[in-house]
């Protein structure tokens, strides 16, 4: 993956490689949110069609399994290209996974929340606050990210 990455950037003139290599992690991180999304969409379609059943069960559980999909396919592609996060045994790695996916429950609950205030309380269409919240969250899961779950090795011993 690396490798074709690599390739693909290369086609670009200098100027464009140059920019690209000094965001390399913020562009990675928005081309692999792009594809945890489609992961998303993918999986809760193929549930809602591959999973019949009573409605209000049929959807939580394609929203929940949709969910840990994506959230499971981001882990992966995080922490192997983005951050490039090493771990030493199962150990550490299950601690990072675990780290992962508290961040992302958090998330999950400030953007309930978001729903809850702008849509329930102050009314505000669904559809908006649809688009702001992902604004919001996409960025909160890449601050948690960097700066709690794939901390790199070196700031871990120079704070702990």
């Amino acid at each position: 993956m690396e490798k074709l990455i690599k390739a693909f950037v290369g086609i670009f003139p200098k100027k464009i490689q140059d920019v690209y290599y000094k965001y390399e992690e913020k562009w990675l991180y928005l081309v692999f949110g792009v594809l945890t999304t489609v992961v998303s969409i993918v999986t809760k379609l193929a549930f809602f069609g591959l999973v019949p059943g009573e409605p209000k069960w049929e959807t939580t559980a394609g929203v929940v399994f949709s969910w840990v999909c994506a959230v499971t396919f981001a882990f992966f592609t995080n922490k192997k290209y983005v951050f490039k996060n090493e771990t030493n045994g199962g150990k550490e790695f299950f601690a990072v996974f675990v780290s992962f996916y508290g961040a992302r429950l958090a998330t999950l609950a400030m953007e309930w929340v978001i729903f809850f205030v702008f849509c329930d309380i102050l009314h505000i269409s669904k559809s908006i606050i649809t688009f702001a919240s992902q604004v919001i969250i996409f960025v909160a899961n890449y601050l948690l990210s960097k700066l709690f779950v794939f901390k790199k090795k070196d700031e871990n011993k120079s704070n702990g």
